[in-house]
């Protein structure tokens, strides 16, 4: 993703979860996706997806059990 991009998702993000700390941060040797971290702790990867010229987003963030205790 462009640099612009990850800037206006990180703001977006920023702004829907009302978290200052969140992060979207560019990944090595991937250009249609980014990663969604809070301060160091990685959440979820962000697939950016263009179907028919129409651009969207989606995010994706695994939970493992042992997070859940």
């Amino acid at each position: 993703m462009k640099p612009e991009e990850i800037r206006k998702l990180e703001a977006y993000f920023k702004r829907t979860f009302n978290n200052p700390t969140l992060q979207v941060r560019a990944r090595p040797q991937k250009q249609d996706s980014a990663e969604l971290y809070v301060g160091e702790e990685f959440l979820g990867v962000i697939f950016r997806d263009e179907e028919d010229g129409d651009l969207s987003y989606n995010f994706s963030m695994a939970i493992l059990d042992i997070d859940l205790d």
